[in-house]
This record gives C-alpha cells, structure tokens and sequence, in this order.
C-alpha cells in the first residue's frame, strides 16, 4: 500500500503541473519532442505501424514505460483514423530503472521509439484520405522537475516515404514470447513463470510489470531457474489478483522480451540465479560475516565448554605435532560438514516453498526437546555423571573423535546466534547455491578456527596450561554453562508449548541422563540391568506424553514500549502517520536479540526520548514459525533475527547494528523531533 499512496501523491502532483501547463497563456516548446512516423504506405487488410519517436531537448531529461513506477504517468494517445481503422497496444521499448528520493520510475534516457500497429481493413481505401492525427499526452523529467507534454501529430498516408529507421526502432522493440507464462499470488509475493531457454545467459534480470499498483517496485526480486522456465518472486505492493499479466523480462543493457501470463500454477523455486558481477564484493563481505559469526559462536555458553575441553586434551595428550594437527583437522571437516548439512536443508526447503530462515530448526518444539536432551547429558557427562569415552576429554584414534567432537559443537552451537550472522545467512537466501554453501561452510570455519589455530600454531599450544589435576575441577566448572544452555531451552519450550510440555521434556531429559550414567557407570553390578528398565521406562513415559501437552505458545512478556504487534500492514499504517517507527524482531531462542533487549531497548531513558519523538515502536516474534516475518526479512536481506529497523518520518528505513546502544536509539529519538 506504501508505493500506492506514493504513487497518488506523484500523480496529484502532476496533475497539478499538468493543470498549470493547460492554462498558460503562451505554449512552450515540449522538453521531450514528439514525431510521427509511418513504415511505408497503408495497405488494405493489412497491419500499418506507425512509430512515435521522441528526442530529449537535453540529456537530463527522460520519458516513461507505459506503467511509471512509483511517480509519473503513462503516455496516453487519442487517435483520428478513417472509420473501421483501429491503432492497438503501443509497443515499447526495454525500459531503464532510476530511483529518486526512495521513488522507482521506468524511463528511457536519450532519444526513444514507440511503435503502435493499426489495424487497416480489407477494402479500405487508401489512397485519398483525410490526415491521420494522433493528440500525445505525455511526461517529461528530469531528477528535480517534471513538465507534462503536448503534441499533435500528422501524418498524410497519402504521401509516405518508409523512414529507413524503422528497422532499428522495430529491433529495439521487445519482442513478444509465443508462449504463455503463469502467475500465482502466495504469501505476499508475485510469483511468475516466464518461459525462457535454459541456455540463455541472464545476468541482471528485471521484470518490469505492466499493471500498475500491483508490486513494490523498490523491492528485491528473486529470480530461480525450473528447466526452460524462469521463476520471478516480487513482493506485492496490493496484492489483487489480476484476470492477466504483462510486462517485460529486461536481460540487462537495453535487451529483453515482453511476456503475457494468467493465473495458474507456477512450481516451486528452482536453483537460485547467478547474482550481476556487481553483486560479488557483497559476496566477499557475506563470507567475511559468517567467518567472523561463528568466531563469536565460541564465546556462547552452548559452545565454549566443548572448545575448552577439547583444547585441553591437545594439553593433556602432550606435544605430538602430527596428533595435534590432525585432531584440529578432523574437527574442522566434523564443524564444516555439520554447517554444510544444515545450510543444505535450508536451501533445500526454501526451493520447496518454505518460508523459513536461519534457525528454522529452533522454531519447531521437537528439535527444541532434542537439543535439551543432549544438553542435559553434556552437563551430567562434564560433573562427572558418566564417561564416554573419547568424546571429549580423550582423544580417539584416527581423529575420529574430534571429527565427532566437531559434529557435536556445530550442533549444540544452534541455539546460539550471534552478530555478523543474520546479514550472511540472509546473503545464503539471495545467492546461487555454491555461493550459498559456501557461506555456511565460511560459518563453519569461523567456528572451527580456535581449535585449528591451536592444532598448527605450536605457540599456542605451549601456551596452554600444564596438565595436572585441576583439569577434572575445569571440567566440573565446563558444566555450569552447559547447565544454563539447558535450563535456557526449558525456559524456550515453556514459551513455544506452555508448562506442561516443558515439564515432559524436562523428565524425558532427566530418563536420558539416568540412562547414560546408569550404561556407562564404572560400577552398576547387578543393579545395570534394573537401571536400564527403569530409565527406558522413564523416557518411554515422558515421551508419550509431549504431544498430548503441547499448548499455545506463552504471550510475550510486556514491553516498556508497548510496541504492536509487526505486520506489513500495521507497518504501513504507522509510516503512514508520519512519525517515525521503530521495529525490532527478536526470537526466544536468540541470545544476541535478548541481550539487547536488556541492555538497550528496555531501558527507562530509550523510552523517555522515544515518547518525547512520538515513535511508534512495532515488534516481530520469530520464536515460532511466522511466514509473513519471514518473508519480511527476506525482503530486507536477512535471514534471522536479530533485526532492527529505524523509520524516519521522511525517508526509507534505515537498518542498525546488531549489537544496539541505548545511546543510539536515543540519539536517533532527538534527531527525529
């Protein structure tokens, strides 16, 4: 509805130029020059095309598709022809985009052909007839000026000489694909079927929609390939469905092809689409993101106690170079290969359909108890509860066991987010699928780095602390994090399924723990066996209790703020107030969002300055599935949250950090007043 509104407030403003230039007193020489052009003679019962061709007095000045975009207005044409004669659709060429002041417009820049069939009837005579004439409204701009524009135009077909441009006005004209596309309209997006060859090479691909009002022209379009069809995802604007579509698919440089679809059944995205050369130095600062992102994974509670043991068995098990290197190896290849099938199956969803992102897994209770499950047997392993042998502490022969060791810390590393990551994942979205997995594997590394470093770099190892028996009090002290990492996830089923779910989980975990201490106890005896029942009991009865107690997720707890609720159309309402909006998306499960709700939202002077600046605040809860948040931060590059969104009363949102101040939201506060 926003480039609705905008749109109106372009078109009442040229009205208004419009006007003006109506009742002024002396004509003025149009900006734009219009002529009229016929390719040879008319022949009955037979197309006559005639060309508009229009030459900017000066380079600044650019004409329009017949659907603008956000500002301006399209060339309207009142025809004279002889009776039964009927001119058509005009034929445009491949239009330009230029964004002004937050607004799209479809141009041409330098000089431009239309071309417009007539339809001339059999038996017509053509030989003694009246002009034909054709009365062109139509807009001139520049980027601070528009001027509307008036031609009459004539043309004696009677005495018509074929102009020898007509050749490369019609070459320049889209041409049109003899097969039809299709469309369908899921979850606030166009999505679009061209039928395209699969051979042809499109490296900036734009589709221009000829219904106006019907897409955000600003916004991102995804483009998939499905065989000889080319899959377009444009993010609505209205969202009414139309009887038809046209437009026309630009390949980039002024070429492209017009296409007509109707509703129906359009497949799945396909593989991604290349990205344009000039997307690539994004490309190199994603990878730089997610390699940083899971650097910092090895300072959240879930992580850091299996890194340290693990660096700690390179002391442990003394200064062989070769072991150490190849233990940092194998747990490289475990963290990588872990990152890899998990960004795999993301992009494999989001082909299917999915609206999901990063962290999906989290927002599905059962995933949730599982990783409470294996939480809660690495806090009782660390106290001391049991040994697994050479999972953590010892190291197993062939680096088996730090190729296990790195599978685990990729996995229980999930339930934390951290800076730098959502940009990079949400780049993984956007990008072909090679690019995209190599963002993940750049995740892994990051997070497998510390313990590479260690295996290569001897100094460091030296560095280490001597074994000695303080290790089994460090490794004590490994489960409190652990500990917490748990009790976190209780506390995040609570809030997905309400009490009663997290109390099942909770005892299905303890039956899981009491059936690892109870198998690989030092001393069970005769009591192993009575052990095994009790505990398989255990974890048979809490788990067939989950699903009966599963409940609606708990309502969020009450913001200084008193933020809405996000939706695209709460968040159009509050733009269009014009007071500035704050929008913040966070998640249960996300340590970084709830850090900096603590630390720099909820904060008595944050909401000081906001009440003074009269912001408008708007919260998104990912913490469950939320496919119109998800596509929401797939329009703004971003996979997961957290996200932060400043809205000034004038002007298109302004992304933040993902590590906030209050000092920030303040300062932003003052400036808005």
């Amino acid at each position: 509805m926003l480039n609705g509104l905008r749109s109106l407030l372009a078109l009442l403003a040229c009205a208004l130029l419009f006007a003006s230039a109506t009742h002024a007193q002396a004509p003025r020489e149009n900006s734009i020059r219009a002529e009229l052009f016929a390719d040879g003679p008319a022949v009955a019962g037979e197309e006559w095309t005639l060309a508009l061709h229009f030459t900017p007095v000066a380079e600044e000045w650019h004409g329009y598709w017949r659907n603008p975009g956000d500002a301006g207005y399209g060339m309207e044409l009142d025809w004279q022809l002889p009776e039964g004669w009927e001119a058509g659709e005009p034929l445009y060429p491949v239009p330009e985009r230029l964004v002004i002041s937050g607004l799209m417009n479809h141009i041409y820049e330098g000089p431009y052909t239309v071309l417009v069939p007539v339809r001339v009837p059999a038996g017509a005579r053509t030989g003694d007839l009246p002009a034909i004439a054709v009365e062109a409204d139509y807009l001139a701009c520049t980027d601070i000026i528009c001027v509307p524009q008036q031609a009459r135009l004539t043309l004696d077909p009677s005495n018509i000489a074929r102009d020898p441009r007509f050749d490369r006005w019609r070459a320049a004209i889209a041409p049109l694909l003899d097969t039809e596309g299709r469309f369908a309209i899921w979850n606030e997006l166009l999505r679009v079927a061209i039928p395209v060859p699969a051979a042809l090479d499109l490296r900036a691909p734009h589709v221009f929609i000829g219904e106006p009002d019907l897409v955000d022209y600003t916004a991102r379009q995804a483009f998939f390939r499905d065989g000889d069809r080319l899959i377009a995802e444009i993010p609505l604007d209205r969202g009414q469905v139309p009887d038809s579509l046209s437009g026309i698919l630009s390949f980039g440089s002024g070429e492209g092809v017009r296409f007509t679809a109707r509703p129906g059944g359009v497949p799945p995205a396909g593989t991604p689409l290349a990205q344009p050369a000039d997307a690539l130095p994004s490309v190199w600062l994603a990878l730089l993101g997610a390699l940083l992102g899971g650097l910092l994974l090895n300072i959240m509670p879930c992580v850091f106690p299996i890194l340290s043991l693990k660096a700690l068995s390179l002391a442990k098990a003394g200064g062989d170079k070769k072991a150490a290197r190849r233990d940092a190896v194998f747990y490289t290849l475990g963290v990588v290969l872990a990152c890899l099938a998990l960004g795999a199956v993301l992009l494999a969803l989001r082909a299917a359909g999915e609206q999901i992102g990063w962290a999906f897994q989290l927002q599905e209770p059962a995933v949730v108890v599982a990783l409470l499950v294996l939480a809660a047997a690495i806090t009782a392993n660390f106290a001391g509860a049991f040994e697994l042998p050479g999972l953590v502490m010892r190291g197993g022969k062939g680096g088996s066991s730090s190729f296990a060791t790195g599978l685990l810390a990729a996995f229980v590393a999930t339930p934390c987010t951290g800076p730098f990551m959502a940009a990079a994942m949400g780049a993984a979205l956007l990008l072909p699928v090679a690019q995209a997995l190599a963002l993940f594997a750049a995740l892994g590394v990051g997070l497998a780095l510390p313990f590479l470093l260690l295996g290569f770099v001897p100094a460091l190892r030296r560095a280490l602390p001597r074994p000695g028996p303080w290790m089994v009090t460090f490794r004590c002290w490994m489960a409190l994090p652990m500990a917490l990492t748990a009790l976190a996830l209780v506390w995040l089923l609570w809030r997905m399924a309400g009490t009663g779910f997290a109390l099942m989980a909770l005892g299905l975990a303890a039956g899981t723990v009491l059936l690892l201490a109870v198998l690989f106890a030092r001393r069970a005896g005769r009591f192993r066996v009575a052990g095994v029942l009790v505990a398989l009991a255990t974890i048979a009865g809490f788990a067939a209790s989950l699903p009966g107690q599963q409940a609606s997720p708990v309502q969020a707890s009450d913001s200084i703020h008193a933020p809405r609720t996000f939706s695209e159309a709460a968040l159009a309402e509050a733009r269009a107030s014009g007071q500035p909006v704050f929008v913040w998306f966070t998640a249960d499960w996300c340590v970084t969002c709830k850090v900096n709700e603590r630390a720099a939202i909820e904060r008595d002077s944050v909401r000081a300055a906001f009440e003074d600046a009269g912001v408008i605040t708007l919260v998104g809860d990912w913490t469950r599935r939320d496919e119109e948040i998800a596509g929401f931060l797939t329009d703004q590059g971003a996979a997961g949250v957290p996200l932060y969104l400043w809205y000034p009363p004038q002007g298109e949102a302004q992304a933040l950090p993902q590590v906030l101040t209050p000092d920030l939201l303040a300062e932003l506060a003052r400036q808005a007043r």
